[in-house]
């Protein structure tokens, strides 16, 4: 099963191999977060109230969520270190496939309980209590997404390290279109099937959710050469040694993530403080940069993979190249995604939003400006998930783990919080805030990347592997 071809000659090569790999990456995470944009948009229809009390929901959701899927992310560095030094590939790929399974249901039980108790956590951050009785209605179906979702994402990885994205992105669009059927027809009550408000669009995700994972489960199954692996062989079986390195090594990626979603939590929470249109907005000017990140992050993961296979080979100059290429990429659409939301902001966020509502007025104004922030640190959060995607591959996690707690949380929310109710910025101050805190661990991530072989990332040049630009291949 051939996953990897010659070491890249010229960086044209490099920047060929990476964006085929990539674009798939882009437009399943475009489906993903299309998936919740069709749930924000279509709860916006509903009103204010309802958009605002699932924002509550998803962004304890996603902070639990996406902590566990930076833990399932460190499957895919390892089994792309493996093909790199094609060693035994196969049966280290298979290990580290069977050991994400179980690290991420080990982590789904106890983010689940947390989850639990959703409403009592949104009392006690002083959310509003009809807000807060709202999201515990819709919480308690979705909180059920939790462990499908993140054993789908571990899927993802895999077929992702084994060149096999495009699974990925034919399960996403599948997953978009089923989300947004249900979706019409549950939350409004369409094609015979009861309405359910708010609750709807909760069974909708589960379901969503629940099918992609069986989709990609399939796929693993049932590809030609992928079968041949027997990926799913023995899944019952403990191997602990490397279930503790995949342990070390995503641990630090998942409290990344965590603590990058975990501020933007953390903003909305203080949104709700202020009232409830700052709420509404942020998650309208969130949603839209959210569907811009898109393209970035699938950047970043490729480039993993990219630098994973030249760490494998033991060849400094692939693993240069291919951070060469991913940075330049990441850096050149986040130029033009930011002059996007600076030149539309408000045909950008009228999409979101039923305008004819008189109370929607006030929430498309704030949203606005909201946006006109978000397009100034479009090019920081571009490089920051590039510089973790980069040193990822690499297998550095835990100094990009400080500076990102470092970021995010002591300057980040520490200067939304100052400027948002010290100065009459209110909502506005917070997404300063948060540009802040982002240019801080972008030009940290990417110091840390120049200076990889002074560090001891990887191999000096006269330790390049003398295999490097020999075909590689997988085989059962």
């Amino acid at each position: 099963m051939p996953v990897l071809a010659a070491a890249p000659r010229s960086l044209r090569e490099e920047m060929s191999a990476t964006l085929s790999l990539a674009w798939p990456l882009i437009l399943s995470n475009l489906a993903s977060s299309a998936i919740s944009t069709t749930d924000v948009l279509m709860l916006g229809w509903l009103g204010p109230k309802p958009l605002a009390a699932s924002a509550l929901v998803v962004n304890l959701y996603n902070l639990l969520l996406l902590t566990g899927v930076g833990l399932s992310v460190a499957i895919s560095p390892m089994i792309a270190s493996a093909i790199g030094r094609r060693v035994e590939a196969v049966r280290e790929s298979r290990r580290s496939f069977r050991m994400g399974l179980w690290l991420v249901t080990l982590y789904a039980v106890p983010a689940t309980l947390v989850l639990s108790f959703a409403e009592a956590i949104f009392l006690l951050l002083g959310q509003d209590p009809e807000l807060s009785r709202m999201a515990g209605d819709y919480n308690a179906i979705v909180m059920w997404a939790l462990w499908p979702t993140l054993l789908g994402f571990a899927c993802r990885n895999l077929l992702t390290a084994v060149g096999r994205a495009w699974v990925p992105l034919a399960v996403g669009v599948s997953g978009v279109a089923l989300n947004a059927l249900l979706n019409y027809g549950l939350i409004f009550g369409n094609f015979g099937l009861p309405r359910m408000a708010i609750e709807g669009a909760a069974v909708a995700t589960l379901v969503t959710y629940s099918a992609m994972l069986l989709l990609q489960a399939l796929a693993v199954l049932r590809l030609p050469r992928l079968r041949l692996m027997h990926l799913f062989g023995h899944w019952w079986r403990a191997d602990w040694p490397r279930l503790r390195e995949l342990f070390r090594l995503g641990v630090p990626i998942g409290l990344t993530w965590a603590f990058e979603v975990g501020v933007f939590s953390a903003a909305i929470y203080l949104m709700g403080l202020i009232d409830t249109v700052s709420v509404a907005a942020h998650v309208i000017a969130l949603q839209i940069a959210a569907l811009a990140f898109m393209v970035p992050l699938g950047l970043s993961q490729a480039a993993t993979v990219r630098v994973g296979y030249g760490h494998g080979a033991g060849d400094p100059l692939w693993v240069a190249r291919a951070g060469r290429v991913a940075i330049g990429s990441a850096l050149a659409f986040a130029f033009a995604s930011a002059g996007v939301m600076w030149l539309f902001p408000r045909e950008l966020a009228s999409l979101f939003l039923d305008t004819s509502r008189p109370e929607s007025a006030a929430v498309l104004a704030l949203a606005v400006q909201f946006l006109l922030i978000a397009a100034v640190f479009q090019l920081a959060d571009g490089a920051q998930v590039i510089g973790a995607g980069i040193l990822r591959g690499l297998h550095d996690t835990r100094v990009p783990m400080l500076f990102a707690a470092l970021g995010y949380w002591g300057i980040g929310i520490g200067a939304g919080a100052a400027l948002a109710f010290w100065t009459p910025l209110a909502g506005r101050g917070i997404w300063i805030g948060l540009a802040l805190g982002l240019t801080v661990v972008a030009v940290l991530m990417l110091w840390r990347w120049s200076r990889r072989e002074r560090l001891g990332l990887v191999p000096s040049p006269d330790q390049s592997s003398t295999q490097t630009g020999v075909p590689t291949a997988v085989t059962a």
